[in-house]
């Protein structure tokens, strides 16, 4: 009886390590799976953009569906991309002004960051090495947390003199150089100057002149979305 009852023992514990095996086993399987699961679908998530800028992304005199960021992401959805776009435009910042409100204009989460900033200090005639060392400074801080940039850059008006003009425009293409970034060389190309895309302020883009920027800046854009694409894991 003895034998049969320590035979039964041992037969039922060889029994339970199996299951308790035969469950880990299952238990690691689900692992991987749920793990390979979330790789498979970090590509498919939202592209988190921040548009960091001044009145022109803000969208002033505009309904906040006609504003750049607004337009921007419903051109990219158009394309079947699928996209998150933020609007953090502030009517009146200089470059300095964009650099103080960083932190808590780009939180954690998003992948790119649209830096459209300089108009104002162009317009109230800025020193151009405050403007540069402003627009460094952000680019190198989205950078080292990992973001990626695209540097609109904004060209000076005529009646500021020619050395004023190539010295702020320069800041702009050696920034992007410097830093490998994508690079638009003016955000208002196509619509600067021309009033039937503006309003009658002559500085900000009407509904139309948006749609126009957009339209120019999109497929440099897109390359921003497959830069974020191409950085994540598969």
């Amino acid at each position: 009886m003895l034998g049969a009852h320590a035979a039964s023992r041992s037969y039922w514990h060889c029994r339970g390590s199996v299951h308790i095996a035969a469950l880990l086993f299952l238990l690691g399987a689900m692992l991987v799976a749920c793990v390979t699961a979330s790789a498979e679908r970090a590509p498919d998530r939202a592209v988190r953009i921040v548009a960091l800028g001044d009145s022109l992304t803000a969208g002033l005199g505009l309904p906040a569906n006609a504003a750049f960021p607004a337009r921007l992401e419903t051109a990219l959805k158009a394309k079947g991309l699928s996209v998150e776009i933020i609007n953090a435009g502030v009517s009146g910042d200089t470059a300095s002004r964009g650099l103080g409100r960083l932190d808590w204009s780009v939180p954690e989460g998003t992948d790119a960051v649209i830096v459209e900033l300089g108009a104002n200090d162009m317009l109230m005639g800025v020193d151009p090495k405050v403007t540069r060392n402003a627009l460094t400074e952000i680019v190198r801080r989205l950078t080292g947390r990992g973001i990626a940039v695209l540097l609109a850059g904004m060209r000076p008006a005529p009646n500021l003199g020619a050395d004023y003009g190539r010295t702020f425009e320069s800041i702009y293409s050696e920034l992007a150089a410097e830093y490998g970034l994508l690079f638009y060389p003016f955000f208002l190309d196509g619509v600067a100057a021309d009033a039937r895309l503006n309003q009658a302020d002559g500085i900000h883009p009407t509904a139309a002149g948006v749609d126009q920027i957009v339209m120019r800046i999109l497929p440099t854009v897109e390359e921003l979305v497959a830069q974020v694409r191409r950085r994540r894991p598969t």
